[in-house]
């Protein structure tokens, strides 16, 4: 008796030492949660000094870091019972999905909920909410989020995109006065370029959960999938006058969202609104947030079998610690953070009441997975010459969890993406095979279906995607399934090529060009072929990298073995400038590179920030080479002739209109210098006198009636003339510099009605004829009009070039393909 008084002695004690040493986020900071801007820092320290506190129920996890080092955490909240053996529920919930090796029970698991705040870092209230959250969860006052937590384990990111929200803190706490004001047109709600919505390089971190092109989103999914959470959900902020979104989601849907994931999120809404009727608060559902773009916070999630939500709370940016929005309330920071705390747990209390049922549906979509239930196309098969084309796809496949591996037989037919008709196979040299039977069945075929189905066109984002046009890999879709081993081969180890003469590198995928940015930045020269050549019996086709030891330094030939092995290309050496076909290395067909390019970009408030940051990104993180930013604002007193290069990415340039600065740029490109547009940049050099033209709609609608329209119309008439985001299938001049290391096509990703006339004195390298259509939604009346213009060109100007990019080759980053085209641009064209 008298031990069991002491054991309960002792249990009593580590409570009240518990309870003395627990502080509120209030007691914490010194504030109300919600009348100041908690730093990042801060949150991350209370949620460590809550851990610290109650290591019974909260365990704290370092899971990475951003570009500026600051910490990627999550909190993992669970019952005393349920936290001691958090890997074994870890590893029993892999095991519901088929990707363990235990098989997994339903019986006596807990659901897991994980809550994702702040991923637009300017959305700042989410982090705020997420102090609260963690409170109520472990209060030792609140008895009720404690029998939630008997069925949940409940999955924390206090700030997806740490570098942002402090961007954006920072920025506010130097505008705010000592109180704060509420009036919209004040400063502090005037948030300056680039804003705090993205990250470091100006990414949309909520763009990026499939593609993982940002070190944030590939430490953050490799931790997701590690779990496979039931029900995720994304926080949010949207326009300070926009009452709170929550699901159920808005059409379309893609059709591989079960019933039950649309059911479960109605579940979710009504008890959302449950307590915002108590409330008063105003919220709306089913409208403007679909789900269907595949790297979403919510789609991503639901894709991969949870319930995937996101929530959106009016402030955002404007929203400051207060604003008055058009309905004449002044909407605070405490307001919008106890909106996102109240349907956070509102979450959580649905998935605690429903969790056996959560479990059920959860191992039912990946047993249906595994079945090949999902979608008509049971065998999905890409094929290059090329095989780091391949390694890339493999790359991002792995990174998602979807398995691959090789076909056994190649004597099959399947849906060819290049022709859009079914086709016998023909392998390229490499491939790499993805069956629908599988547990991530259904994010493959999201990733891999040739055509995506939209059931409505009013669409948040791009409406096509699929891998084989992005990585610029054959594709083929089958309805069988096919027979596949277990790994995809590959060329064997790569050997050195040593030469008293010279190297040869082929020239046919982003890695050689990586290798070209190497060897160039390591003072090599280098060579390359304008036409095909034929050494020792083997062709080699045009862009062929030619590396002599003439005017090259003592150790060309190490630093062209090193380019080669870090980028996975096979030197061939050659002894000889005589070829038995084609030029020889001393025609003036064979073109020289002298010395590294010296690049630079426009930035700052007149470009776009997210087309800025794939440019910066995509040199700085892969391909590894310097590029200086330059503020457009600037353009009059810079002296642009310290570059060779000029980038001017997507933007609206009032600097232009200068007369001045116009000729300056002229003058940049008649003396040598390379001008880069890309997106509305080529648009604003076409109104003016640059040699590129847009082309007219002269077409009217007829009738007497015609601009009779309905007001309740006014959605779909201006759908007519859209385009978020289609596929479409260029022919490709690839005998032109820029065209180098591509085939006869190249499929784009088209995101505005505009087109182009053909270029009466330039090179017109990537051209959209008619049916060029591939897949994606293009409004009725538009669509016509998407044919004979010019979408890739080049026009020489004095010893310069001028290269118009008017759709992105850089989209996001992820759109593989189109990466060449870029270096193609910097370092061949016109050399």
């Amino acid at each position: 008796m008298k031990r069991l008084l002491s054991v309960f002695a002792l249990l009593l004690l580590a409570d009240i030492v518990f309870a003395q040493a627990l502080q509120s986020p209030e007691q914490y900071m010194g504030y109300k949660i919600g009348t100041r801007y908690t730093r990042h820092h801060k949150v991350v320290d209370y949620f460590r000094s809550v851990a610290q506190a109650r290591p019974d129920m909260v365990k704290i996890e370092k899971y990475g870091e951003t570009n500026e080092g600051r910490e990627l955490i999550v909190a993992y909240i669970a019952s005393p019972e349920n936290l001691q053996k958090l890997e074994l529920i870890r590893t029993n919930n892999l095991g519901l999905t088929g990707l363990a090796a235990n098989k997994g029970t339903t019986e006596n698991a807990p659901a897991i909920v994980w809550l994702s705040y702040n991923v637009h870092g300017n959305e700042t209230s989410s982090s705020e909410a997420a102090l609260l959250t963690l409170w109520s969860l472990v209060d030792p006052g609140n008895t009720q989020t404690k029998e939630w937590l008997k069925n949940t384990v409940v999955i924390m990111d206090p700030c997806i995109n740490p570098d942002g929200r402090d961007r954006y803190v920072n920025w506010y706490n130097g505008m705010v006065g000592t109180h704060f004001n509420p009036d919209p047109a004040a400063r502090e709600h005037a948030e300056p370029w680039p804003g705090g919505r993205t990250n470091h390089y100006n990414f949309d971190l909520n763009r990026d959960w499939a593609w993982q092109t940002q070190v944030e989103s590939q430490q953050r999914i490799k931790k997701y999938n590690q779990w496979m959470p039931q029900v995720h959900v994304d926080f949010h902020e949207q326009g300070i006058n926009e009452p709170y979104y929550f699901a159920p989601a808005a059409d379309p849907l893609h059709e591989v969202i079960t019933p039950w994931q649309k059911d479960f999120q109605v579940l979710i809404g009504k008890n959302n609104a449950r307590y915002f009727d108590r409330n008063g608060w105003l919220f709306f559902t089913k409208e403007r947030f679909d789900l269907l773009y595949p790297s979403y916070g919510d789609t991503y999630p639901i894709y991969n079998g949870a319930i995937g939500m996101t929530f959106e709370q009016g402030g955002g940016s404007r929203g400051g610690l207060g604003v008055i929005n058009e309905d004449g309330d002044t909407l605070t920071l405490l307001d919008r953070a106890t909106h996102h705390y109240t349907t956070g747990l509102s979450t959580i209390e649905t998935a605690s009441q429903n969790h056996q049922k959560l479990l059920d549906e959860f191992r039912k979509y990946f047993d249906d997975g595994q079945a090949g239930k999902i979608g008509e196309y049971k065998t999905y098969v890409m094929t290059s010459r090329d095989e780091n084309k391949i390694k890339a796809v493999m790359k991002l496949l792995d990174q998602n969890g979807i398995a691959h591996a090789s076909l056994t037989n190649k004597n099959f037919r399947g849906y060819n993406y290049t022709t859009g008709k079914e086709d016998a196979y023909a392998d390229e040299g490499y491939h790499v095979a993805v069956s629908a039977f599988q547990p991530r069945s259904a994010m493959a075929k999201v990733l891999l279906e040739p055509k995506t189905v939209v059931t409505d066109s009013n669409t948040y984002d791009i409406t096509a995607w699929s891998l084989p046009y992005a990585y610029g890999v054959k594709g083929y879709a089958v309805k069988e399934k096919l027979e596949l081993t277990h790994a995809v081969k590959l060329s064997a180890a790569l050997n050195e090529a040593s030469s008293s003469y010279g190297v040869l590198i082929p020239y046919q995928s982003f890695n050689a060009a990586k290798a070209l940015a190497y060897m160039l930045k390591n003072g090599v020269k280098v060579r390359f072929a304008e036409k095909p050549f034929t050494y020792k019996g083997r062709s080699f086709d045009r862009g062929t990298l030619i590396i002599l030891k003439t005017s090259n330094p003592a150790n060309w030939n190490e630093v062209a073995n090193e380019a080669c092995q870090r980028f996975n290309l096979q030197p061939i050496a050659v002894e000889t400038g005589f070829m038995d076909k084609g030029s020889d290395f001393g025609s003036p067909d064979v073109k020289i590179i002298n010395s590294a390019l010296r690049v630079a970009m426009l930035t700052g408030d007149q470009t776009a920030s997210g087309s800025a940051g794939e440019v910066w990104h995509f040199f700085e993180k892969q391909l590894e080479y310097p590029i200086t930013l330059l503020n457009a604002a600037d353009l009059a007193r810079i002296n642009i002739r310290n570059y060779q290069v000029l980038i001017m990415p997507d933007g609206n340039y009032r600097v232009l209109n200068d007369k001045s600065v116009a000729d300056k740029l002229k003058d940049f490109v008649r003396n040598g210098g390379k001008l880069i547009a890309l997106d509305n940049a080529v648009s604003l050099l076409a109104s003016s006198d640059w040699g590129i033209k847009l082309k007219d709609d002269k077409t009217e609608e007829k009738g007497e009636y015609a601009h009779v329209k309905k007001y309740a119309d006014r959605e779909s008439q201006y759908l007519t003339n859209s385009i978020p985001g289609a596929i479409y299938k260029l022919e490709l001049d690839n005998t032109h510099p820029l065209g180098f290391g591509y085939p006869d096509h190249y499929f784009t990703l088209k995101q505005d009605g505009n087109m182009f006339e053909f270029m009466k004195d330039g090179w017109n390298v990537g051209v959209m004829k008619k049916d060029a259509y591939v897949t994606g939604f293009a409004g009725s009346k538009l669509k016509p009009k998407l044919k004979d213009g010019v979408v890739f060109g080049v026009q020489d100007m004095g010893s310069g070039n001028v290269i118009y990019f008017a759709e992105n080759p850089l989209f996001r980053n992820f759109w593989e393909n189109g990466k060449l085209l870029i270096c193609n641009a910097v370092f061949l064209v016109g050399q």
